[in-house]
């Protein structure tokens, strides 16, 4: 059974998220101890409960110490499972949060996989539903990996409510390796500005504001930001919410960034938070985005070969995925560069699955 201290590096729900993916893909048994013992409200949450219920449900696994609170897990797989399943994360947990550890599960399924998740789609702390949609989405294809992501309500802090439909028609069961260093030329911006149960002017402001600031960056490229809004009377969504998400279209690449609003937080400030988060990505020159740098790694220890990418910043996620893919498999992962500067990996498979 591999030991993992969920308080090393960054400490979070990423490790126990990452442990359980891994454990169902490899079959081997793991004990995740100090979970989140550094938070504010240390253990498991009802987001990290849902994340390993559904994973133990992909996979066959018995788990033990599933309890708010609980600060040691044993997980035990089975196999890998197709069909058609559902999960509730409750309130407004991060669906994109619990997906972050169920797709990579789900490439490696016998037969097509289908999820029906309820929660959070745009909620603090975790990529939006649109980052998923829009910029994860493109790299997993990249890598030879095709998912469907369909977006049925949104749902936001505190109320949640939010749905969204996940299928893998066809699970590669394996992944292609890639090289990735340099995103070349910018070719366009785009995005998807929303607010539920809010008056419509709070999308377009965002929508303008984050146009604005990219504009005054000097990009002198097409600049595209849908505006999403629904009339308060027949507005599906528990609410209220906005925020925007942008993505920038790259030669070589596609790279993205979020922001949320809340009580008080104008919707000029959400706006420019978003374009703000993407110009100093893209001011890099890397492939990457700083959340992708960190969410390929899973997928490039995988591969069939060696991948070589470039990040707009080493983040501690990044160096904490590193030391536990390493624990799981058999990888060579080497890192040019300094934390929260950008860098250069490459990730070789010494062994594939």
């Amino acid at each position: 059974m591999i030991v993992v201290d969920g308080s090393y590096g960054e400490g979070g729900g990423q490790i126990l998220r990452t442990s359980a993916a891994l454990s169902c893909i490899t079959g081997q048994d793991v004990r995740v101890v100090k979970i989140r013992v550094k938070r504010r409200n240390p253990g498991l949450r009802n987001q990290h409960i849902t994340a390993l219920k559904a994973a133990a449900a992909l996979c066959g696994a018995q788990v033990e110490g599933l309890e708010i609170g609980s600060k040691e897990v044993i997980f035990k797989p089975g196999s890998v499972k197709s069909g058609t399943f559902m999960f509730d994360v409750g309130t407004a947990g991060s669906v994109t949060l619990v997906l972050q550890s169920l797709l990579p599960i789900m490439a490696y399924s016998p037969g097509s996989v289908k999820l029906v998740l309820r929660g959070g789609t745009d909620v603090p702390w975790s990529p939006t539903i649109d980052y998923l949609r829009h910029v994860m989405l493109y790299h997993l294809s990249s890598l030879g990996y095709d998912v469907n992501v369909k977006l049925v309500r949104r749902g936001h802090y505190p109320k949640g409510g939010g749905s969204v439909e996940v299928e893998v028609p066809s699970p590669p069961k394996g992944f292609r390796p890639i090289h990735k260093v340099f995103r070349g030329e910018l070719l366009e911006i785009r995005g998807v500005s929303h607010c539920v149960r809010l008056p419509s002017h709070v999308a377009r402001r965002q929508a303008i504001s984050a146009r604005d600031v990219l504009r005054k960056a000097g990009l002198n490229i097409p600049i595209n930001i849908d505006e999403e809004w629904y009339d308060p009377m027949s507005d599906p969504h528990l609410g209220p919410g906005s925020g925007i998400t942008l993505w920038a279209v790259a030669k070589e690449s596609i790279l993205g960034s979020d922001a949320l609003g809340a009580r008080g937080k104008r919707a000029e400030i959400v706006g420019k938070e978003a374009a703000d988060k993407l110009l100093a990505d893209l001011r890099t020159g890397m492939a990457l985005d700083t959340h992708m740098s960190d969410n390929i790694l899973i997928y490039l220890s995988l591969a069939d070969g060696e991948s070589v990418i470039g990040g707009a910043s080493l983040t501690l996620h990044a160096l904490t995925v590193m030391w536990l893919l390493r624990k799981f498999l058999s990888v060579s992962i080497e890192v040019e560069g300094e934390i929260d500067k950008p860098f250069k990996a490459i990730v070789s498979p010494l062994k594939t699955l």
